[in-house]
């Protein structure tokens, strides 16, 4: 009976057994095909991935559902909650002084200047020591005649002739007026040691120089600019007119030295 090849042969039914091992050993796979695809077995998600999708699509139902019914205007509007905020905390209008005014501005003109003013330090490079400013200035000078400082015989009125004769003060003219809305700084450049500085003290009156030097600019173009002849014509032809609806046909106006 030990001689018989279907007792020796292990069968097919029972497992067989390794040398030094007590459990009985897998049974070998069978070998790939190589003319066959790989069998993709499916792979079971885990525990924390479920919770995230749900976690995820409860979520976004949730949105969609806010966004729904802000859409049908039920719920108020969501504000970015980093958005920008502008807060005036500026205190009332103080007035200072108050005065009556009696003169008649005759004419005015709007000029516009370009201030380049830089300063350096002389043997030093731009890039440690420069503070350079272009800043175009807008603004406007008026002509006028003050018609408070006549004097008592300033004014002759002959009846008989329907003329009048009237003396005036010259005309006057006024400082420069910047329009900050049409008025801006087009570049700055500022040098290495300028900007260090600029990190430890704060100088709110550095543009100071060019807003005045500006003022200054414009106001003495003006004196040059005719001003002073055109107020003087408007002058005449208003007094020519306000007399002539009283009835006088002769009105003549002269101006005394400025």
């Amino acid at each position: 009976m030990a001689n018989s090849r279907d007792v020796d042969e292990p069968t097919t039914q029972w497992p067989t057994y390794e040398d030094g091992r007590a459990e009985p050993a897998p049974p070998a796979l069978p070998a790939a095909d190589p003319e066959q695809p790989p069998i993709v077995r499916p792979t079971r998600l885990g525990g924390l991935t479920r919770v995230v999708i749900f976690t995820a699509a409860v979520f976004g139902l949730i949105l969609a559902m806010c966004f729904g019914l802000r859409a049908l205007h039920v719920l108020p509007s969501f504000d970015n909650p980093f958005s920008s905020k502008t807060t005036d905390r500026s205190q009332p209008v103080l007035l200072q002084s108050m005065r009556d005014l009696s003169r008649y501005v005759a004419a005015d003109g709007t000029f516009q200047v370009i201030v380049d003013l830089q300063e350096d330090r002389n043997n030093v490079p731009d890039f440690l020591l420069n503070d350079r400013t272009l800043f175009v200035g807008s603004g406007t000078v008026e002509e006028y005649v003050d018609f408070g400082a006549l004097t008592k015989g300033a004014l002759t009125i002959n009846e008989q002739a329907k003329s009048v004769r009237i003396t005036l003060p010259a005309p006057q003219q006024s400082q420069a007026a910047l329009d900050m809305q049409k008025s801006y700084v087009v570049a700055e450049q500022r040098g290495l040691l300028n900007r260090i500085g600029d990190a430890f003290k704060n100088n709110p009156n550095q543009q100071q120089r060019v807003y005045l030097l500006a003022q200054q600019r414009i106001t003495q173009a003006a004196a040059s600019s005719g001003l002073d002849q055109r107020a003087r014509a408007n002058t005449e032809k208003m007094l020519g007119a306000l007399f002539a609806r009283l009835g006088y046909t002769s009105v003549t106006v002269t101006f005394a030295n400025p």
